[in-house]
């Protein structure tokens, strides 16, 4: 069955968060996702708070920029938020935004090989692995975790290029597409994403998450539209979806014909009614898709 959440988006203040989570839970919505953009609000702190607030709804942070983190801060809020609510929560990490990295004074030259670096250690130490590493941006001497989770947890990556496609690929256990990828976007990451699997020797589970643009209600076309015209992506064909109920699914089951495991609603940012978006989701998207 291909997986089916929805976004919060921080365009909205924290205190609106309640909410919708509530919305999510009582909807029976499968995952909520979180954003950790500059300069809007924190992936960690809200992600908590809607794990506290549920019981069963899984919440993802897409996604945590590792120039902000030292990784052993990453590994410590991951692990508690695992042991405090177990495989609720779904952790991804990436570049981050270059531009907002340099406001911050934390760009780095190769995000790549940070990236790298922050995804083996961070991933070692969420195994419970005591680690010392010397490497160009992960330093880290006798490090271990003193709560480690008690199972396995994923790290997602997020990922646009090919180049950090075929590290998620190598070092991740999923990977985490933006709104701006269509079908034979997700058709390619999957390629990509494959292959650099098959050349590292990983086998196993893997899950590829897919953002999908997606409006309902009368002005749904007007507002699709405008958001893309707004990030110059009205050009790509067969990116987001406009209409009611079955026109989102078809939109969904596309992207899931095409390589992804689960497929993330995301409102467009002037979003008229974010708990009913997420009920839509739930209520309405979710028996259309198998």
């Amino acid at each position: 069955m291909t997986g089916l959440g929805a976004v919060f988006r921080p365009q909205l203040p924290p205190e609106r968060l309640r909410e919708v989570v509530r919305a999510a839970e009582e909807s029976g919505l499968e995952e909520l996702w979180l954003w950790e953009d500059c300069f809007l609000e924190g992936g960690v702190s809200t992600a908590a708070a809607a794990l506290a607030w549920t019981e069963r709804l899984r919440v993802g942070i897409g996604l945590l920029p590792v120039p902000l983190r030292n990784v052993a801060v990453t590994a410590m809020e991951a692990a508690s938020l695992e042991r405090m609510f177990p495989g609720r929560a779904v952790l991804t990490v990436g570049h981050g935004v270059q531009d907002w990295m340099g406001q911050v004074g934390a760009r780095a030259a190769s995000p790549l090989t940070l990236l790298g670096e922050h995804l083996d250690a961070l991933r070692a130490l969420l195994r419970g692995e005591r680690l010392s590493v010397s490497g160009r941006y992960v330093r880290l001497d006798d490090v271990g975790l003193d709560w480690p989770p008690e199972r396995p947890v994923g790290v997602l990556a997020g990922a646009t290029g090919p180049r950090t496609l075929r590290l998620a690929g190598q070092k991740a256990d999923g990977v985490l597409l933006t709104a701006s990828t269509s079908p034979d976007g997700v058709r390619r990451a999957r390629r990509i994403i494959d292959e650099a699997r098959r050349e590292a020797g990983r086998g196993g589970p893997y899950r590829l998450v897919a953002n999908l643009l997606a409006a309902t209600g009368p002005d749904a076309a007007a507002r699709l539209r405008a958001e893309l015209v707004a990030e110059r992506l009205e050009s790509v064909p067969d990116l987001g979806v406009a209409g009611d109920a079955a026109a989102v699914a078809a939109a969904v089951r596309r992207l899931a014909e095409a390589g992804a495991d689960t497929v993330v609603l995301q409102p467009t940012g002037d979003e008229p009614d974010p708990e009913g978006f997420v009920r839509f989701a739930a209520r309405e998207v979710r028996p259309l898709v198998p």
